[in-house]
């Protein structure tokens, strides 16, 4: 059997006991059907949440309700990922991305005061600041995938062309189903991860819609439009780096912080690069600091 590219994880199945599932809706805008979380607290100021590549709303499970103490929060799945539909034409790249966003918080009346992403979801709203998509006070980076990585001049043709055969989404979540693709893909993180955070991340990767989406996000990047506009960009960012993060080295958010016009740098000692999930607290108080 054959599993193309559009075998999206179920809500109903798949999202049963996803976390804070009780904040979760959907919406239709820029061509597509979003999964969004929203904490209740319309009084507070709000503050947009943006995961990386390969990832959904899961991995803000802890974080999103320490923040939901003082913020309206709202976390997105990215186009393709998680329970949000395939990505329409154009809407996998830097810029696509971050107009589809603007266009969907437009669409649902959310309008951050604050930002927050983790890997290329900081490069996102980095983006979208630049463009004035968004309008926030401060812009806050996890290990923020912002500088263009080693070998991506390699690396992208490979997943463009991975992302161009419709079998390729559908063999690797066949891979992850059968064999522990996944743990070695979640060990190359630096972060230990609960079983329980684990199966988010295994349940994802056995969808080929899922995987499909993050192929389609590597094969349209293209950082160097970002890179170019830094030093332009007038936004308050806090970048905080994980020193033992294997993926994203915390010298990327050194050189950003130094470009940016505004931009403090916070490093912390461990944490991988999804610190925002093994240091929820730590990410927590250093945000909140921030927004006061």
């Amino acid at each position: 059997m054959i599993i193309s590219g559009t075998d999206r994880p179920d809500w109903q199945i798949d999202g049963r006991d996803w976390p804070n599932r009780q904040f979760s809706s959907f919406h239709q805008a820029a061509g597509l059907r979003w999964h969004v979380q929203r904490s209740e607290n319309a009084d507070a100021p709000g503050i947009l949440l943006l995961h990386g590549t390969g990832a959904s709303t899961h991995s803000f499970a802890g974080l999103f309700a320490a923040l939901a103490e003082k913020l309206q929060v709202l976390a997105v799945d990215l186009p393709g990922h998680g329970f949000t539909g395939n990505a329409p034409p154009g809407a996998s790249s830097l810029p696509g991305m971050a107009k589809a966003i603007g266009y969907l918080l437009k669409t649902i009346g959310f309008d951050p005061v604050f930002a927050l992403g983790h890997s290329a979801g900081a490069a996102i709203l980095l983006e979208m600041a630049s463009e004035h998509e968004i309008d926030t006070r401060r812009v806050f980076g996890i290990n923020s995938a912002i500088e263009p990585i080693r070998g991506e001049q390699f690396f992208s043709p490979i997943a463009k062309l991975a992302f161009l055969n419709p079998f390729s989404a559908g063999f690797l979540s066949l891979t992850a189903r059968r064999s522990p693709v996944a743990n070695s893909l979640l060990r190359a993180t630096g972060s230990s991860l609960s079983p329980k955070q684990e199966g988010y991340y295994k349940l994802l990767l056995a969808h080929s819609g899922h995987v499909n989406g993050a192929l389609a996000m590597m094969a349209n990047w293209d950082l160097h439009g970002l890179n170019a506009k830094l030093g332009k960009i007038e936004t308050s960012v806090t970048l905080i780096a994980a020193e033992d993060d294997p993926m994203v080295p915390a010298s990327g958010s050194i050189d950003a912080a130094q470009r940016l016009p505004n931009a403090e740098l916070v490093l912390i000692p461990k944490g991988g690069h999804l610190a925002h999930e093994t240091e929820p607290g730590q990410i927590a108080e250093i945000i909140l600091a921030g927004v006061e």
